[in-house]
């Protein structure tokens, strides 16, 4: 036998490391904010906003450009994102239902696989003990479990007269209370602290509840935005402390040198909303903007359902624009994917990897919603909107357009901004997309 040369050993290496030292499972980090508007990012056109940390991280990433929510307001939105289910099929068809106790959630299957487990910020997924975010696998809870909470109070006053207000603030199922501190901040803190306590890899889901109302936001962030209208400017100033907190986030990830081994998706839950509770005296809301997409928070029409979102993954996804489509239901089997985890089972969403990691096709041939009477799908360019209602600033509304328009076909490659009703034009087409959108709702688990 010819003795091994050096030559030899070094090249045969790298392979004898790896076999010794297989890749480490990545970390998990899932951010959320919510009522974001489609357009009001620095990245996503927004001029008169700072978010140069989200900026800096979007343009390392995938950004997702026909990305999706599940629904067009709060709950339903994240019980997809939790679940990787349809939200009727989570539990959560509206905002007041509770994820269902026991299901494959994002906390338990990362849970059941060694990960360290957190949800900081935002609950809004039920509140029994069954359906609490450590009762679905999440070792860690700090936020509130309600819909929304005044962010120096933390307090819930939007149930009167019929609902007292209350105190809503949780570590694990222990109510503390910190009286007068940002709750912006605090779901950074609580998360870079998360972060850098403990060894082994973590699955995250921050929540982060701006810039949704109340409008609150620290002098030394409004200050930052002097020269905007006081809705805007409090707007932009909530926005500003989240992107402050992820340029925290980011650089305690770079301190424990995970970052670079961290699957870390940005998303909206809905578009910006119209509510008057966001407004000032008591007129409906302008301060987010949806940008082209037509309708709000709610709406069945793009500008309640398309989302900011990106993926940021170094080394693994290159960064660029991803123009297939995407949904928020996708993020559990894709997280699943990314760490060689086995898919649990009854999962609606599709892992989005491949579409990531290497362009492939978006593995879904169509994308469905319903919201307050409203039905909707996407296949390719069409879209169908069936009692599609605006939330716009009109008092009429929340009121589903009738005649004609009661069909509403849109080409939105042609016209994004779902102005155009081609239903005349193609009867065929809006027939057969009609027949799939209802007979998916029909699939879906009868609601009282």
């Amino acid at each position: 036998m010819l003795p091994i040369t050096r030559r030899q050993v070094l090249a045969t290496a790298p392979a004898l490391l790896s076999a010794q030292n297989p890749p480490t499972r990545p970390n998990i980090l899932v951010v959320v904010l919510d009522d974001l508007g489609c357009r009001d990012l620095g990245y996503l056109g927004a001029a008169d906003l700072k978010t140069p940390h989200l900026d800096g991280l979007a343009a390392k990433s995938a950004v997702l450009a026909n990305w999706y929510s599940n629904a067009p307001v709060c709950a339903p939105a994240r019980a997809a994102i939790m679940s990787g289910r349809f939200p009727a099929r989570a539990g959560v068809p509206s905002n007041g239902g509770e994820l269902t106790p026991g299901i494959a959630t994002l906390g338990s299957t990362f849970k059941a696989a060694g990960y360290r487990t957190a949800a900081i910020g935002k609950w809004h997924l039920g509140l029994r003990p069954e359906t609490h975010p450590n009762a679905h696998g999440f070792d860690q809870f700090y936020g509130f479990l309600n819909g929304c909470i005044d962010f120096y109070s933390h307090r819930f006053y939007w149930g009167e007269p019929n609902r007292p207000n209350f105190h809503d603030l949780y570590r694990n199922r222990t109510e503390i209370f910190e009286d007068g501190r940002y709750f912006t901040e605090r779901i950074a803190d609580e998360t870079v602290a998360f972060l850098e306590n403990g060894r082994e890899p973590f699955c995250a889901y921050v929540a982060f509840n701006a810039p949704h109302y109340p409008m609150h936001a620290p002098d030394k962030y409004m200050q930052r935005f002097a020269h905007l209208p006081l809705e805007r400017r409090t707007y932009a100033a909530m926005i500003a402390a989240v992107d402050d907190g992820i340029g925290r986030i980011r650089a305690a990830l770079e301190r424990k040198g995970e970052l670079e081994n961290t699957l870390l998706v940005f998303s909206g839950d809905n578009g910006a909303t119209t509510e008057k509770r966001a407004g000032l005296g008591g007129q409906y809301a302008t301060a987010g903007s949806n940008g082209e997409f037509r309708g709000f928070k709610f709406s069945a029409f793009d500008g309640g359902l398309h989302i900011p979102g990106f993926v940021h993954w170094p080394g693994r996804i290159a960064p660029r624009k991803v123009t297939q489509l995407g949904q928020a239901m996708d993020i559990l089997p894709t997280a699943l994917a990314a760490a060689g985890l086995p898919n649990p089972g009854g999962l609606d969403g599709l892992s989005l990897l491949r579409t990531l990691t290497d362009d492939a096709a978006s593995p879904h041939q169509s994308l469905f919603w319903t919201n307050q009477g409203q039905l909707a799908v996407r296949r390719g360019a069409w879209k169908l909107v069936i009692n599609g209602k605006d939330f716009d600033r009109r008092p009429g509304g929340n009121q589903a357009l009738t005649g004609a328009d009661a069909l509403f076909l849109s080409n939105l490659d042609d016209d994004p901004g779902e102005q155009r009703n081609l239903r005349q034009q193609n009867p065929a087409l809006v027939d057969e997309l009609a027949t799939l959108a209802h007979q998916w709702q029909a699939s879906l688990p009868k609601t009282n």
